[in-house]
């Protein structure tokens, strides 16, 4: 296998009893570590109206985590365009870059779910799945309908908060087109007019697409020619659709001669399995608040996770998440994440680990990276 870049992906998590002020210090210190450990990049998601969650603006984040690090790249994964506009996206990349020139990774994600018309099925060059397992062994479960959350009342009053009054989100596609051209310096009007952002036009930043299927999101990251970032942690049961579709879309452009592919993973690390999966006890009820549209509750301790009485209807509801989180001793989840990049081709891979405690949290990415090393995969 080649040596793949392994990388971090942190929500600013915020755990029971915690404060967003804590979970802040905490992913900073976090970053600090991962560029002592190794690691490629670091990005900062996106989320809104989560109480367990604070990382609402990863341009903001990126702002202080670039000022407490000097080599790590730093990225978004991703700014979430639906309810955003190219310029505002551009502007403040820009000043990102302006202050820390080359480091950052501008991740672009498309919220709202799948647009209609797109195609909700694998590609026919998906490679084959046989009961529930690639050729390899990586676990591949059935496709998680998103329908019942996008539908929800709290994402329909988190659309109404980010959005003006009156307002409608942007063409995905389009608004991709005016990032890169305001990015480039060429970008036009339809009446003609030019418009150039300072600072913004002429940074040196990495566009990527994040996605979760072979829809809308691959389809453009293959058309333009970008880097593609899959989603295996959010939606598990796509991935193989999601980096088939940006294959087949692909088209060689100034930026790649050839498709770049990232892909995501939850993993939780120890000395030990059950130490492991102690740490790991309260991913399920956490993952429990997100799909049921209460929104990412504060991450519990194994105590509080267990004394949830679990239904039916949640276990269903979060099993493709649980069964696909890689848990366990460094050697077993390094295991799981080869598999992972073999049955995907991924060019890096991505990974994002929550745990009560800070300190377990640093001590699983450390753990990770020493024996990413060992195996001649050089975290960064």
């Amino acid at each position: 296998m080649p040596e793949t870049p392994l990388g971090v992906l942190d929500l600013v998590p915020i755990p029971s009893g915690g404060t967003a002020a804590e979970a802040l210090r905490n992913s900073v210190d976090l970053a600090q570590q991962a560029e002592r450990f190794g690691y490629h990049r670091y990005w900062f998601a996106e989320h809104h109206l989560n109480p367990g969650v604070a990382g609402t603006s990863p341009a903001v984040v990126l702002a202080l985590t670039a000022s407490a690090t000097s080599t790590i790249r730093l990225g978004s994964g991703a700014v979430q365009l639906g309810h955003r506009t190219a310029l505002s996206t551009v502007e403040e990349f820009g000043l990102l870059d302006a202050l820390h020139p080359g480091r950052f990774d501008l991740g672009l994600g498309r919220s709202g779910g799948r647009p209609p018309g797109r195609p909700a099925g694998p590609p026919p060059t998906a490679p084959p799945v046989v009961d529930g397992r690639t050729s390899n062994g990586l676990l591949i479960p059935p496709r998680f309908s998103f329908d019942s959350l996008l539908g929800s009342p709290r994402v329909a009053l988190q659309r109404r908060l980010l959005l003006l009054p009156g307002a409608e989100s942007q063409d995905y596609a389009e608004q991709i087109g005016d990032v890169l051209a305001l990015l480039a310096g060429t970008y036009r009007s339809p009446e003609g007019v030019e418009a150039h952002v300072v600072p913004g036009e002429g940074a040196d930043v990495h566009v990527w697409i994040l996605g979760s299927s072979g829809g809308q999101s691959a389809e453009v990251a293959g058309a333009r020619g970008l880097r593609f970032a899959a989603n295996y942690h959010v939606s598990p049961g796509t991935v193989l659709e999601a980096v088939e579709g940006y294959r087949s879309f692909f088209q060689p452009s100034e930026f790649l001669d050839k498709p770049y592919i990232s892909v995501s993973a939850d993993v939780v690390v120890a000395e030990d399995e059950a130490t492991a999966r102690e740490l790991a006890t309260g991913y399920g009820l956490w993952v429990r608040s997100i799909r049921t549209a209460e929104g990412a509750i504060e991450f519990p301790t194994p105590q509080e996770a267990r004394a949830h009485t679990w239904t039916d209807e949640d276990r269903a509801l979060v099993a493709d998440r649980v069964e696909t989180q890689f848990v366990g001793s460094p050697g077993q989840v390094a295991d799981q994440l080869e598999r992972l990049q073999e049955a995907t081709g991924a060019d890096e891979v991505l990974v994002t680990t929550i745990t009560h405690r800070h300190a377990d949290r640093v001590r699983s990415y450390d753990l990770l990276a020493r024996e990413w090393r060992r195996r001649g995969h050089q975290p960064g």
